[in-house]
């Protein structure tokens, strides 16, 4: 059965809420786990007791700093925060921490940048070894929502991977992101699955709710559990509709 997990960034957020009680209204709703962004703006301590109390999974959350890996003169500051990263992770039953790779740099070829990135994600794969915790670095489309950011393809996210070479590092893959830059999730995926650590849905325009618009969300799913995937789908969009009914008609559509 699949698993579908709430980014409660956007999802079961009311205003003037706490960042807890969107846990508990997931819940509520009838969802078996969330996900969300940085950890170092959020109380802990609440989140935990949160989850304690709901017995809701944490199947994500970012691994922080969020700073530029394409750029070497990161990588200590980076590593450090990852190992505060993997702690917190750890501590909230999280089995994916996720990073972002950063912009393209000016002044950097492409090539000095991905060796920069392959380098310190070689480098995190020590800190991650033996604690149950993977991380996945997150290809983004560059036409909409991250214009200049360096790694827009998901075939070059999964060639980056094989390059490192360690079972600690993986991507994300976010259907919405691929399907802006035109990708068939068949084509980039075939045969990679195993690299995938988690994936996103959202809708296309908008970045709204799955069959708001034009991806064929399901079908894509279809194929990615078809040929092997077993992890989690993020629910990461926009809500224009509120409430657990909306979250329920979503997570049906992708279910056709």
């Amino acid at each position: 059965m699949r698993r579908y997990s709430a980014c409660i960034e956007w999802l079961f957020a009311e205003e003037g809420d706490s960042f807890a009680d969107r846990i508990r209204r997931a819940h509520a709703g009838g969802l078996t786990a969330i996900e969300f962004w940085r950890w170092t703006d959020k109380d802990l301590d609440a989140i935990e007791t949160a989850l304690k109390e709901t017995g809701l999974a944490v199947t994500s959350l970012v691994a922080e700093p969020m700073i530029a890996l394409t750029d070497a003169a990161n990588r200590q500051a980076w590593l450090a925060g990852l190992a505060e990263s993997v702690a917190v992770a750890k501590r909230l039953g999280a089995p994916v921490l996720i990073a972002q790779a950063g912009d393209d740099l000016a002044g950097f070829s492409r090539d000095e940048q991905r060796v920069a990135l392959t380098d310190t994600l070689k480098s995190g794969a020590d800190i991650l070894e033996g604690s149950g915790v993977r991380l996945g670095v997150e290809p983004l489309n560059i036409r909409i929502d991250h214009i200049g950011y360096f790694l827009d393809s998901t075939r070059e996210g999964l060639d980056i991977v094989a390059d490192v070479g360690r079972p600690e590092i993986g991507i994300v893959y976010d259907i919405y992101h691929s399907a802006v830059m035109d990708e068939r999730t068949e084509d980039v995926l075939d045969g990679r699955l195993d690299r995938v650590f988690h994936v996103h849905v959202a809708d296309h325009p908008g970045r709204n709710e799955p069959a708001s618009g034009g991806i064929d969300l399901a079908h894509r799913l279809n194929w990615i559990f078809a040929n092997g995937y077993d992890g989690a789908v993020g629910l990461e969009y926009r809500p224009t509709r509120a409430g657990a009914d909306a979250v329920k008609a979503a997570i049906a559509s992708l279910n056709g």
